[in-house]
C-alpha cells in the first residue's frame, strides 16, 4: 500500500502580525497542495511594544498589517534586529519561507529557500519592461503605500531598469480605498507608464483589477509574483524525481 507523501509546507514571515487573513486566502490559491505556515515579526506586541517599533528619522518607514486588521508604520532597523530568530525559528518547521514584505533589508542568513518579494518584484517588473518595449523598455509606474517611500521606490527600480525614469504615487493598502488607488494609477497613466507595478505584499489581486481598470495598462502584483515563483521551487520539493520513481 502506497503511502502519500508530506505536503510540502511554505513558511510566511510578515513583517506585521499573523495570521495575514489579507494575504494567505490568495497566496494558497497560487499554491496548490502546500500548507502555509505564518509568523509575524510583532507577533505577541500590545501597545507599548508597537509605539517602540515606530521609524526614528532617519529610518526607511515601513507599513504593515495587525491581526485586528489594522495598519502601523514602523522602521525597517527595529524589522531587521528581528528578523532572523523569526526566520530562523521557521525554517525548523517548513520546506522554504516567503517574507511577507517588498521593503528594503539586508540579506538574512537562511538554510532553507527564502523569497524575498523586494527584489523578485523590481527584477520582475523590469524583464516585462524589456518585453513590452524592446530595448528602451516600457515607461514603469509603482504604486507604493507612503508618500514617504517614494523616493526608495525610484531607486529601487530605476537600479533594474538601467537608470529609466521611474514614475511613483501612493496609496496605501491598509488604509486607503479603491478610489484612492485608481487615482494613483491614473497619475502614472498622465505621467506617461505604460506599466504598473505594486510595490507592497498587502495589495491584493482586487486591487491590481482596480488599476487595470482605471489605466487599462498591465499592473504587477508583488504577492502574485512572489507566489507563482514560490510554487515553481516547491513543485520540484514535493514531485519525486523521475529517477527514484519504481520502475
Amino acid at each position: 500500500m502506497s503511502t502519500a507523501a508530506p505536503q510540502t509546507r511554505l513558511g510566511v514571515v510578515t513583517i506585521g502580525q499573523s495570521p495575514r487573513t489579507d494575504l494567505t486566502p490568495e497566496l494558497a490559491r497560487w499554491l496548490p497542495g502546500v500548507e502555509l505556515v505564518e509568523r509575524g515579526v510583532l507577533d505577541g506586541m500590545d501597545d507599548v511594544a508597537l509605539a517602540a517599533m515606530a521609524p526614528a528619522d532617519d529610518d526607511h518607514v515601513l507599513t504593515t498589517r495587525l491581526a485586528d486588521g489594522g495598519s502601523v508604520e514602523i522602521g525597517e532597523r527595529q524589522v531587521q534586529q528581528r528578523l532572523p530568530g523569526v526566520l530562523g525559528a521557521l525554517e525548523d518547521e517548513v520546506d522554504a519561507v516567503l517574507l511577507a514584505c517588498t521593503g528594503p533589508f539586508d540579506a538574512l542568513p537562511h538554510t532553507k529557500p527564502l523569497f524575498v518579494p523586494d527584489a523578485l518584484i523590481a527584477l520582475g517588473t523590469a524583464a516585462l519592461a524589456t518585453a513590452l518595449g524592446g530595448a528602451e523598455g516600457a515607461r514603469v509606474g509603482v504604486v507604493c503605500p507612503l508618500p514617504a517611500q517614494q523616493g526608495f521606490t525610484v531607486a529601487k527600480f530605476a537600479t533594474r531598469l538601467g537608470g529609466q525614469r521611474v514614475l511613483t504615487a501612493a496609496s496605501s493598502p491598509y488604509t486607503g480605498t479603491d478610489a484612492t488607488l485608481a487615482d494613483a494609477g491614473r497619475v502614472l497613466l498622465d505621467g506617461g507608464a505604460e506599466l504598473v507595478a505594486l510595490d507592497c505584499i498587502g495589495y491584493t489581486e482586487h486591487m491590481r483589477q482596480v488599476v487595470a481598470a482605471a489605466t487599462g495598462l498591465p499592473v504587477v502584483l508583488a504577492r502574485s509574483v512572489a507566489a507563482r515563483l514560490a510554487a515553481e521551487v516547491l513543485d520540484g520539493v514535493r514531485t519525486p524525481s523521475l529517477a527514484s520513481s519504481p520502475a
